[in-house]
């Protein structure tokens, strides 16, 4: 091809070739920038986009989970509060069957104690009944308020199950006993003092390692959900600071295009003046 030709301006085709690829590099440059993504979709790279968009999957699934687990430790924290209340009535109803159990004391003072004892046994009662948080509790085993929870702890669906227990079991007789040697038989016998003793100390346990296991799970997730972000980064996140000066030499590379491609399109009217 002659490169003198009217006809075809071969420097002017590849002053063009050359100023739209710049602008297409530009293009892809100016978007990473806007978005802050070096994978933005599946555009820019189709399998890195689908791997990132399977752990964004992964990670709103781990939150939904945290969330869900907020609820259980809410359902914990509330049952171990009123246990812990209930074991701390527990000791003055064990001090009070104590004095009870005195046959020195006087009528009046008994009248008392046993004042004292009804109204620490039904403060035992109503700590155990007012166990709720969302309108579930830990302490009954009757489904329509309670019974045990099963929550799933992590984004692949597997479970763990907190049993609960039965309040009744936790309550002492609301009436105070009406003798020393009734409250002596009491003391002695164990009864439901020990009944109530021994399932407040299990329920404590029981309860105390399951907020422990959710307070250890809610973090772990947390953690996770961070080293899944920060891999999710590593992948379709664009560098900036290269990016924006990728963008700035285009931008000369752009202006050289124009300039080029102008100087190539005067080559024709050079021509003209071999005719002059």
């Amino acid at each position: 091809m002659s490169t003198n030709s009217i006809n075809t301006n071969a420097q002017a085709l590849i002053a063009l070739q050359s100023l739209n690829n710049t602008n297409s590099q530009m293009s892809v440059t100016q978007k990473r920038v806007s978005t802050g993504y070096r994978v933005a979709d599946a555009k820019d790279d189709g399998g890195a986009f689908a791997v990132a968009q399977a752990v964004r999957s992964d990670v709103a699934g781990v939150i939904a989970v945290g969330e869900q687990l907020g609820g259980v430790k809410g359902i914990l924290q509330t049952t171990f509060a009123a246990l812990s209340v209930v074991s701390d009535t527990m000791k003055q109803l064990r001090a009070n069957l104590t004095r009870l159990a005195d046959s020195a004391i006087s009528p009046g003072q008994r009248d008392t104690y046993k004042q004292q004892y009804e109204l620490l046994a039904a403060q035992v009662a109503s700590f155990v009944d007012d166990a709720f948080y969302n309108g579930r509790t830990l302490l009954s085993t009757d489904a329509a308020v309670g019974g045990n929870i099963t929550s799933i702890r992590n984004e692949s669906g597997n479970t763990f199950t907190i049993e609960a227990i039965d309040g009744t079991l936790l309550k002492m007789p609301l009436t105070a006993p009406t003798s020393a040697s009734v409250a002596t038989s009491w003391i002695v016998s164990g009864g439901d003092f020990d009944q109530s003793d021994a399932a407040i100390s299990l329920a404590l346990n029981e309860f105390g390692s399951a907020m422990a296991f959710v307070d250890n799970q809610i973090r772990y997730n947390s953690q996770k959900v961070d080293a899944m972000e920060t891999g999710l980064g590593a992948l379709v996140d664009a560098d900036l600071a290269k990016e924006s000066s990728t963008l700035e030499a285009l931008k000369v590379r752009q202006q050289l295009g124009v300039q080029t491609l102008g100087l190539a399109n005067q080559g024709p009217q050079v021509l003209l003046g071999l005719f002059r």
